[in-house]
C-alpha cells in the first residue's frame, strides 16, 4: 500500500515561523526595527506577499508592529503580550490589580532568595530614577521607572516563565498606572512595594518582602474603591 505523502506546509507558515525565531533568539532585539522587505525577501527565499503575509500574521499576534512610512518594529518577544493586551482590554482596574497580587507576592518571595548583588543595584538605580521623574513632574519617565523596577524584580526571581508572564503584562500594567496618576489624590512615591521591598530583598527576608508588597497592593486596591 503507498504512503500518501503528508501535505507541504504553506510557505507563509513557514515564513512566520522562521521569523518568529529570529525574534524569539534575540537577533532582532526588542524596540528595533527588522530589516527591510528586499533583505528579508532575498535571505529567505519567499515572494513579497507571502513576506507580508507572514509579517502581518505577527503583527496581529503582537510580536511586530507595522509603522506606516517607517518600518516593522519588534514589539515583543512572544505572543503572550499580544495574548494580555487583548484579554485585559475589557476588565477593570481591580480585576488588573488582583492578578498582580499573585504574580507580584511571588517575585517578590523569589527575588529574596535568588537576587543576585547585579540585581539590586538596578533595582536601586530604577528607584532613583522613579524619584527623580517624579519629583520633576516627568510622568511619563516616573510610570516607565516604576514598572521597570517591579519588572526587574520579576527578573531577579530566577524563574524565567514567571518573568515571560509578568512582562507580558507590562503595557496593561503601565497604562493602568498612568491612569491612575490621573486621579486627584495619588502618591507617586510610597516606600511599601518599592524602597522598602527593595531592602527586604537585599537582605533576604523573603517574608518580609511579599508583607510589603502586600501592603502596598491593599492600599491601592482601597484607593481604587474609594
Amino acid at each position: 500500500m503507498a504512503l500518501t505523502p503528508s501535505p507541504r506546509r504553506p510557505l507563509a507558515a513557514e515564513a512566520t515561523d522562521k521569523l518568529r525565531a529570529m525574534v524569539h533568539s534575540g537577533e532582532w532585539p526588542l524596540h528595533h526595527r527588522i530589516p527591510a522587505e528586499p533583505e528579508l525577501m532575498a535571505g529567505l527565499g519567499i515572494s513579497r506577499g507571502t513576506l507580508r503575509e507572514a509579517v502581518k500574521a505577527l503583527a496581529h499576534s503582537g510580536i511586530l508592529e507595522v509603522r506606516r512610512g517607517d518600518g516593522t518594529y519588534v514589539r515583543a518577544t512572544s505572543e503572550m503580550p499580544g495574548a494580555a493586551r487583548r484579554m485585559y482590554q475589557d476588565h477593570t482596574e481591580q480585576h488588573i490589580l488582583e492578578v498582580r497580587v499573585g504574580l507580584d507576592t511571588q517575585a517578590a518571595r523569589l527575588a529574596a532568595r535568588n537576587a543576585t548583588a547585579d540585581d539590586v543595584t538596578a533595582l536601586r538605580g530604577l528607584l532613583a530614577d522613579r524619584d527623580r521623574a517624579w519629583q520633576s513632574g516627568d510622568v511619563e519617565a516616573w510610570a516607565l521607572a516604576d514598572w521597570g523596577f517591579h519588572e526587574r524584580v520579576a527578573l531577579a526571581s530566577g524563574n524565567p516563565l514567571l518573568f515571560e508572564l509578568y512582562a507580558s503584562f507590562g503595557t496593561v500594567f503601565h497604562q493602568d498606572l498612568l491612569s491612575q496618576q490621573r486621579r486627584p489624590g495619588f502618591a507617586g512615591l510610597p516606600q511599601e512595594g518599592h524602597g522598602v521591598l527593595l531592602a527586604a530583598i537585599e537582605r533576604g527576608d523573603g517574608d518580609a518582602a511579599v508583607a510589603t508588597v502586600n501592603r502596598n497592593l491593599n492600599t491601592c486596591a482601597e484607593w481604587l474603591a474609594g
